[in-house]
């Protein structure tokens, strides 16, 4: 069935954080950071809300579609936290942009792009929709603490977006999403409220928690077991593939999964020295980056994989 990409878009805040930034206020360095995870600077929000970023990228995508919002039969946005509980960013960005049709987050962690893209799929198979926005939107620098250079060194924020359509000459040749559940490796706790009923659970820290070591196996064993499933099923081979698109985590990961699949390093475009891992956000601001150079043609094949908290993964193989 046809799966088209009609237009991307992205949204970055405008305050820049380097690791010299970050080494004025934690024990790192530009060199320790740089070495260990292809990093130099990201952006943080600051004192704008996500809403915002998320509808200048939506309205990108939508422009470079040459579609109007009061087409648009579903709005998906992706995001670990939104600037409220309720309601949703999804609901707000429809707001924003004029449209009028359901709207509703999802939150599959890092891998939130490729979910919305599934999900996607099945309305388009369901016959229930033609024209869908996908907006991944993240604020990363809200989870992080700050006092970690652990963790704080790794993330950034940012907002993606892509309308995609049933229209066209593309197609979403296979998909894997996969859960192994272990909240322990990658979690974030959130607040507990005030109810002073039925006594009070223990409260978790609100910060981002990772155990890299278990996160970078994981994400390497991910990837190259989805890339070859999906390949055995399509019957083609990693050398017919154009593109790997992969979540921005580390540039470690991703030269890990090249060096395993044999594919040379222009294969695997990269961003996050420039942004961070923005969670949801990393692929598709990715295709909008490789989109406004020029990179992306008709026909080409794609191999896209993200992989996050939960513990949670999807890969696709996609034919422009």
């Amino acid at each position: 069935m046809s799966f088209t990409i009609l237009g991307t878009g992205s949204s970055l805040p405008g305050v820049m954080v380097t690791n010299d930034d970050l080494a004025k206020i934690v024990d790192t360095s530009d060199e320790w950071i740089t070495a260990r995870t292809g990093i130099k600077e990201r952006r943080v929000l600051g004192g704008r809300l996500l809403e915002e970023l998320a509808e200048e990228a939506a309205q990108q995508a939508l422009s470079r579609a040459g579609l109007s919002a009061g087409k648009l039969d579903y709005i998906f946005c992706t995001t670990v936290r939104g600037d409220y509980a309720t309601p949703s960013l999804a609901g707000i960005v429809g707001g924003r942009i004029g449209a009028h049709c359901p709207a509703m987050d999802l939150n599959a962690a890092c891998a939130g792009f490729l979910y919305a893209l599934d999900l996607a799929d099945a309305f388009f198979k369901s016959g229930r929709a033609k024209n869908i926005l996908i907006v991944s939107a993240e604020a990363m620098s809200r989870l992080a603490d700050w006092t970690d250079r652990a963790t704080c060194v790794l993330f950034g924020d940012g907002a993606g977006a892509a309308v995609v359509s049933s229209r066209g000459s593309g197609q979403l040749l296979t998909m894997r999403l996969r859960s192994q559940p272990n909240r322990e490796i990658l979690w974030a706790g959130a607040p507990r409220g005030n109810c002073p009923f039925g006594g009070q659970s223990e409260e978790r820290s609100p910060y981002l928690h990772m155990n890299g070591q278990e996160v970078y196996k994981f994400a390497v064993r991910t990837v190259m077991e989805d890339a070859e499933q999906l390949l055995e099923e399509t019957g083609l081979t990693a050398e017919q593939v154009d593109w790997y698109v992969l979540h921005q985590a580390n540039r470690r990961i991703l030269d890990a999964a090249r060096s395993r699949l044999g594919q040379p390093k222009e294969k695997f475009p990269m961003i996050l020295g420039e942004t961070g891992n923005m969670s949801s956000a990393c692929i598709p601001v990715l295709l909008d980056t490789m989109a406004r150079k020029g990179c992306l043609k008709g026909g080409q094949l794609l191999f896209m994989s993200a992989f996050g908290a939960g513990l949670v993964s999807g890969s696709c193989l996609m034919r422009l």
